[in-house]
């Protein structure tokens, strides 16, 4: 059975707002760090806070450890999503049940539970919305520790020539 390559990724929660911008700065700012490339995106099951820019405490807890999340806009998930991304990732399991009733049959198989993808642990990855700073520095660990192993995870499924010629022509 081959392994499709995996060359864009789509994190999700709830209101694009806390966990998924989160996950969706660090996991870039990892790859920079490993030196790779991806497409990589967030969005929200809902769209309450479209065009808002990421929770303050999530920027802040982000900025803390040097990532700029301020950029960012909340968006819902489209239905082309499920087409244009490789891996979906749903912070925790209404996500993932949300995404696969929205997603087309033939591509359910590319939402995951972010946790359980990339370090095997089939946990949610909790919404800090209602909860202090210390809810968010946990979350930021969390997600921190799932986007190194889902980059080494990576490494087995993307070919170091990803998107470039290959020296084998």
């Amino acid at each position: 059975m081959s392994v499709k390559p995996i060359n864009s990724v789509l994190f999700v929660c709830l209101g694009n707002i806390c966990r998924s911008p989160l996950a969706e700065g660090v996991f870039r700012a990892v790859l920079a760090e490993h030196g790779k490339g991806l497409v990589i995106d967030s969005a929200g099951t809902g769209g309450w806070h479209a065009g808002q820019e990421p929770d303050r405490r999530s920027i802040a807890v982000a900025a803390k450890y040097g990532v700029d999340i301020s950029g960012q806009r909340a968006r819902k998930v489209l239905p082309e999503d499920f087409s244009r991304f490789d891996l979906i990732l749903g912070m925790d399991r209404a996500n993932v049940r949300d995404l696969k009733a929205l997603a087309p049959h033939t591509l359910r198989d590319r939402v995951h539970l972010y946790l359980d993808f990339a370090t095997g642990k089939a946990v949610d990855v909790p919404d800090p919305y209602y909860d202090g700073a210390e809810a968010f520095a946990s979350v930021y660990r969390m997600i921190r520790e799932a986007s190194e192993a889902l980059a080494k995870r990576l490494d087995a499924i993307v070919s170091p020539t990803s998107g470039q010629a290959s020296s084998t022509m």
